[in-house]
């Protein structure tokens, strides 16, 4: 079944290292629904923008690689037939019913989970 990865935008992520477990609930309860369902494959939620650092050609800098008011807050990826059934899933997602934050979804041209060799 082809895979779709479902990108998070929000102006802010949720996931700071002091998050009380109310501000997660909604998004927890969101992907334990997903993960119920068995249509997603993994799923990482980024923590602050501050905490990035961006690395190009000339160096190293502390913060997101782009400036933008809303960023990538998370990803997931999702099994699912065909590009509508996986928008259906994603429009499930909390961030898509706030004023600020959406998602974006794309399909998965390659790659996988790998581990690591001996």
């Amino acid at each position: 079944m082809p895979h779709f990865a479902i990108l998070i935008y929000t102006d802010e992520s949720l996931h700071a290292v002091e998050a009380a477990e109310s501000e997660l609930a909604e998004n927890d309860r969101h992907a334990r629904d997903l993960q119920t369902s068995g249509s997603m494959s993994l799923a990482y939620a980024l923590t602050p923008r501050a905490s990035a650092v961006s690395i190009r050609q000339d160096g190293t800098t502390a913060g997101p690689f782009v400036q933008a008011e809303q960023f990538v807050a998370g990803f997931y990826v999702l099994e699912a037939p065909d590009l509508e059934a996986a928008i259906a899933i994603a429009r499930l997602n909390p961030a898509v019913r706030t004023s600020t934050g959406g998602v974006e979804v794309r399909p998965v041209h390659s790659g996988g989970i790998t581990t690591p060799t001996a």
